[in-house]
């Protein structure tokens, strides 16, 4: 049965790929799902050394690409979810597509993004595998309320698995107290950067109490919203010691530092020396839509994901710091963006300075005009034609299906 359904797993993924309808990411898992829901525990069960499942609000494809990069320096094999296609049915997707016609699946390890609601049905799925299972927890963030709810709807999902392997961020109380209940013996990263402190805490914040006492926390230092040297007044909790708190990193933004201690520490980890770490990530490069960079007409075009409060705001600090004369900012409201876009009311426009031209597009392109409105921002343009923007060297600000819409105008081809 289970090669029956790799066969005809593949013969979708190949249908889908030739006539353009899609890269084939998500509904060959899909219909194998439909006909098998346990198809993942076997599937799993043939890579050889292990499963590395990347989870949090922001920065997941960054990370595990790191982590495929790293390990296929070694030599090794990965599977991996690179459409960014982080459901269950992403998944099992990215088995089939690696598999043969016949069935066999070769590789070392299993690296995947993993969508915070999916993860606890993903780590069921494979935990009766005998191999190194590292699961490896980024942050926690508002993001799609209308789906999820509130952070701490996830975080109480979370604090009732049980890992085997732990890479956890120190920075953010509530993946903190999560890491310190589900095992002893964890590796947390974070930053040791007073350099990089916010002079003060924005809009963007959404894990400023005690994940124990409900106090609020105060802060040393903060990196970004919540993230930061944090520690409780009342009940003396704290961040826990870092394990590693700084690299050489390859990309700008201080939300990709993070991406890479995550992904430096699961590689130690798993016993990758240093130096094989650092050679794998001297010419890194970004994952689709992060960062990611084209050329059109001549004219750089660079996109910088953007889909929620916190992640937007590292986002515009990170192109001003790149000196950018010309943004545009694309929202949607599709199903894969969240239907609910009130969230950029807790965006920080106001830190754009005056002599940048602003742009918007997208489904919603005037509610993100109205807003950069009150956010003193006079000049805008509402565009319909992305390509309209692109008269001088361009940042786009997209958020999720509003990137994969970018992609497919700048390419021609679709990721998903």
């Amino acid at each position: 049965m289970e090669r029956i359904l790799i066969f005809f797993g593949k013969l979708i993924s190949v249908v889908s790929s030739a006539t353009n309808l899609g890269a084939g990411a998500t509904w060959p898992g899909e219909i194998a799902l439909r006909l098998d829901p346990d198809i993942l525990t076997p599937l799993s069960q043939k890579v050889r050394k292990g499963i590395i499942l990347v989870a949090g609000t922001n920065g997941k494809t960054t990370t595990t690409l790191m982590l495929k990069t790293i390990l296929e320096r070694q030599g090794d094999s990965v599977i991996h979810n690179g459409s960014g296609a982080n459901l269950l049915n992403g998944i099992v997707s990215s088995f089939i597509q690696h598999a043969s016609w016949t069935g066999t699946i070769e590789a070392d390890w299993g690296v995947f993004e993993v969508d915070e609601n999916s993860l606890p049905i993903v780590i069921k799925s494979i935990k009766s595998i005998k191999l190194k299972v590292v699961i490896v927890l980024l942050n926690l963030f508002r993001d799609q309320l209308d789906r999820y709810g509130e952070v701490d709807v996830i975080a109480e999902k979370w604090r009732k698995l049980k890992f085997d392997c732990l890479i956890a961020n120190a920075d953010d109380p509530l993946i903190a107290e999560i890491a310190r209940k589900a095992i002893k013996n964890v590796t947390f990263f974070g930053l040791d950067d007073p350099s990089q402190y916010m002079e003060k805490m924005e809009h963007a914040t959404d894990s400023t109490f005690c994940p124990r006492c409900g106090t609020r926390l105060t802060y040393k230092g903060i990196y970004y919203s919540h993230i930061g040297d944090w520690s409780c007044p009342k009940c003396k909790n704290k961040r826990p010691a870092l394990d590693i708190s700084t690299w050489d990193y390859p990309l700008p933004g201080l939300y990709n530092r993070y991406n890479t201690l995550a992904a430096v520490a699961t590689a130690k980890t798993v016993g990758i020396a240093d130096q094989n770490i650092k050679q794998a990530l001297q010419n890194f490069s970004p994952a689709f839509g992060r960062q990611e960079e084209f050329t059109v007409d001549g004219k750089k075009v660079k996109i910088f994901l953007s889909k929620n409060p916190a992640g937007f705001n590292e986002s515009l600090r990170t192109v001003i710091q790149l000196d950018a004369k010309q943004i545009l900012f694309v929202l949607n409201d599709r199903i894969p963006d969240g239907r609910d876009v009130s969230w950029i009311w807790d965006v920080d426009f106001e830190m754009l300075p005056e002599n940048i031209n602003i742009f918007v597009s997208g489904d919603r392109a005037y509610d993100a005009a109205l807003r950069l409105k009150y956010a003193g921002i006079r000049d805008i343009r509402v565009i319909n034609d992305i390509r309209e923007a692109v008269q001088n060297d361009l940042y786009i600000l997209p958020t999720y299906s509003a990137m994969l819409d970018v992609r497919k105008i700048l390419t021609g081809k679709k990721i998903l």
